[in-house]
């Protein structure tokens, strides 16, 4: 009896102490490139994506290799083949040393019905595609993941998104890990096209976006030519900081390579799009940049300080449910934080580089685990954002643990409007908004 007693404890502690075995590492996709050249598929779109472009509008982007008789028209309609809209957009290209971009076509259309199925064709050329525009009021569903690439475990974290149902795709930068290789951002529009045609995707930049050489080219030339976001309906000056509204959610995007300290056009901007913002209309404020101002992984320690010392108390003071960022290639939850210390009205810090870069993972972490950090892992995942209401949200990290998605973390936010913190720091908000 006492033998078996002793098996069954040995069993459970082992359980209990035994860590997550992760899979190997997966190589680069082969993603075939250039497409056919044949003359007629010269003006038919490809990578197409879709991006929330003001209130009730959208913008559709795509390329075509084409760049003298392709047009930038989309037509439109709630029906298959039955396009009773039409919208006129614009069109840019870029080249990068010796690579010349196709045509990159940017096209708005609106005003759309909210959580609405549209069909649309880019150009009069090519197969249609279909959109869902997101609801205009509570619950709504984001999907997060940094630090894409195009790996085997890039496409498993895709596949795992694409099965979530959410309504908008957030990603804290690094993108296609084109890092100079132009064609890669080509491959990576493909890539991520049967997600990114369906579902707007709001992204900002991180480093290797960043594509400088030699001080000779635009660093975010490749980024800021395919990837628009609406920095201009939302007042900002660069591509590489904007904000946007969906469903009582206001969003901000932040810039961490660009200047951010207290005499910079960015903090200029944060705050003036801080004052804008209403808590009766929006009361989840979301923020997300690509380096994380808490992680306790051995990777980049402290890459998010001075950005962090010049920004976070505006940030407190405004009362920001969520900050996301990625760039460490593990996921790590913090409980609610302020200048390093735990604060109910503090943000909760979420680190989510793991969508499935070539670099691999960052295994190693600081011990012991500072008191503000809740849940860290180093493996490829995604997260899920459920905003139910105006008062809770439901947060989800999703472990790619080989093919499948398997929830490994999740935690209940309420929203710092229902717990009053907003209201008591009113008085320093402005405070710190009228500074000159």
């Amino acid at each position: 009896m006492e033998l078996k007693l002793v098996l069954i404890l040995t069993l459970i502690s082992a359980t209990v102490t035994a860590e997550y075995i992760r899979p190997q590492p997966r190589k680069t996709l082969h993603i075939p490139w250039p497409l056919d050249s044949n003359s007629k598929s010269q003006s038919y779109p490809h990578q197409v994506h879709i991006s929330l472009a003001g209130d009730k509008h959208m913008r559709i982007t795509w390329i075509t290799d084409d760049k003298h008789n392709s047009p930038s028209f989309v037509q439109y309609g709630i029906l298959p083949g039955k396009y009773d809209s039409i919208a006129e957009g614009e069109s840019t290209s870029y080249n990068y040393l010796l690579y010349s971009s196709g045509k990159i076509h940017h096209t708005v259309i609106g005003p759309l019905e909210d959580n609405t199925v549209y069909f649309y064709r880019c150009g009069g050329q090519g197969h249609e595609f279909q959109l869902k525009t997101p609801p205009a009021q509570f619950p709504i569903t984001f999907a997060v993941a940094g630090d894409l690439g195009q790996t085997g475990w890039t496409e498993s974290t895709l596949d795992h998104i694409d099965r979530c149902k959410y309504d908008v795709y957030l990603l804290p930068g690094d993108l296609s890990y084109a890092d100079c290789m132009q064609h890669l951002w080509d491959t990576f529009g493909k890539l991520v096209e049967p997600l990114a045609s369906t579902r707007p995707w709001m992204v900002t930049e991180g480093n290797h976006e960043e594509e400088s050489m030699l001080s000779l080219m635009d660093g975010f030339v490749s980024y800021n030519s395919r990837w628009k976001m609406p920095f201009e309906e939302s007042g900002s000056t660069s591509n590489l900081y904007y904000s946007f509204e969906v469903a009582g959610v206001h969003v901000i995007m932040l810039g961490s390579y660009a200047d951010y300290d207290v005499y910079s056009e960015q903090y200029r901007w944060l705050k003036e799009d801080l004052s804008k913002v209403d808590r009766k209309k929006t009361p989840w404020l979301l923020v997300l940049f690509h380096v994380p101002w808490y992680n306790s992984n051995k990777a980049h320690q402290g890459a998010g300080d001075d950005m962090m010392a010049a920004m976070e108390p505006l940030l407190y003071a405004a009362g920001v449910d969520l900050v996301i960022a990625g760039h460490v290639h593990a996921y790590e939850r913090s409980k609610r934080v302020y200048n390093g210390r735990l604060d109910p009205c503090g943000p909760v810090h979420i680190t989510i580089g793991d969508g499935g870069n070539r670099e691999g993972l960052a295994h190693r972490y600081i011990n012991p685990q500072p008191k503000w950090s809740e849940f860290r892992e180093a493996s490829f995942g995604h997260g899920e954002l459920r905003i139910v209401n105006s008062t809770h949200a439901f947060w989800s990290w999703h472990r790619n643990d080989d093919d499948q998605s398997v929830q490994a973390d999740d935690i209940w936010i309420t929203s710092l409007v229902s717990s009053g913190c907003v209201n008591q720091k009113s008085h320093e908000l402005r405070s710190m908004l009228m500074k000159p």
